[in-house]
């Protein structure tokens, strides 16, 4: 079954309420889920916040004027909650996941345009192509799954080894990059399925992410090792520098111009790192989950906006805006 609820900004009192913003660096914080997030996504141009809750289902904010635009359920099961989001890039269509399904939304209307279950393994990630085209998604027997939702062309690419962890999907919908426990990120064209860079790492892949432009994809091993890559040559542009021995991203966005790389962590980090060089050039902190032992929160969105802000969403249920102070 699904539910589609239609709400205005401040329908939801109870939830604004019972969210208390903790200490953070934040310049201005709006909670979006009362008793924390599960999950979220941020639109490209950072307009809107996808958040999946335990309690209201998925809610899809219109970060501009901080309203709350849709509810969405996939079902009244509560335990079936929603693991993966994306919203295609023109703004235009959102996708939400469960282990198990994922359905696909009209950011404008926020009619469901369709239902749609898998039949095999579990999804891990999911990503969207502008229009809402082309569904890619990845799954834990390794297999990623590329699907036409309208002509219903299934592509399934066969390259990685073991469990896919994270997935993007070029805005056209050609190009998908995915990374594994296999050790290994490909991207690959999907409309062939052939292999176009292997990137290797030395441990498993558990975050990747594209440029939008066609310039760079980035791509993270658990242990010292996230590389932005020359989508041209295929060849290493840069590595970011960091003196931890195991560092894991939750969160990874490139800016417009392609200059900055913003990631976040599951220990409440956000850092703006200069893509030519992996050096890192500005440090935050998000707020804290409410009540949780220790204070911490995972990153699971961050995006730039035009105000020269860093937007994120994590776990402790917060929308928050970061000042970028300076032009390094």
């Amino acid at each position: 079954m699904i539910i589609i609820r239609t709400l205005l900004g401040t329908a939801l009192l109870s939830l604004i309420i019972a969210c208390q913003p903790q200490q953070s660096d934040a310049v201005k914080q709006h909670p979006h889920a009362a008793t924390g997030a599960y999950d979220a996504a941020i639109s490209e141009d950072g307009r809107y916040s996808l958040v999946s809750t335990v309690e209201h289902g998925v809610a899809a904010w219109d970060n501009q004027v901080n309203a709350l635009k849709f509810q969405w359920y996939l079902s009244e099961d509560e335990q079936n909650l929603v693991i993966a989001l994306d919203i295609a890039a023109d703004n235009s269509t959102a996708v939400t996941a469960t282990k198990e399904e994922f359905a696909l939304w009209d950011m404008n209307s926020g009619e469901n345009l369709g239902y749609y279950q898998i039949d095999q393994s579990h999804i891990r990630d999911i990503a969207l192509s502008k229009g809402g085209r082309y569904v890619l998604y990845g799954r834990a027997d390794g297999v990623a799954v590329h699907i036409d939702m309208q002509t219903g062309r299934r592509i399934e690419f066969l390259g990685h080894q073991e469990k896919i962890n994270a997935v993007a999907l070029s805005p056209n919908g050609h190009y998908a990059l995915t990374g594994g426990n296999d050790y290994s990120a490909y991207l690959w064209d999907t409309r062939s399925g052939q292999v176009v860079y292997r990137f290797n790492h030395a441990s498993r892949v558990t975050q990747v992410a594209l440029d939008p432009q066609g310039r760079f994809a980035f791509s993270a091993g658990s242990k010292r090792q996230a590389s932005i890559w020359d989508l041209t040559t295929g060849a290493q542009h840069s590595n970011l520098q960091y003196i931890a021995r195991q560092k894991i991203f939750s969160a990874v966005r490139f800016s417009a111009d392609g200059q900055w790389l913003a990631t976040g962590s599951p220990s409440r980090e956000v850092v703006l790192w200069n893509t030519s060089s992996g050096e890192r050039v500005l440090d935050y902190q998000v707020a804290a989950r409410a009540n949780s032992q220790p204070k911490s929160a995972v990153v699971f969105a961050v995006a730039f906006n035009e105000e020269n802000q860093l937007i994120t969403e994590s776990s402790s249920g917060l929308s928050e805006y970061f000042e970028i102070k300076r032009n390094p």
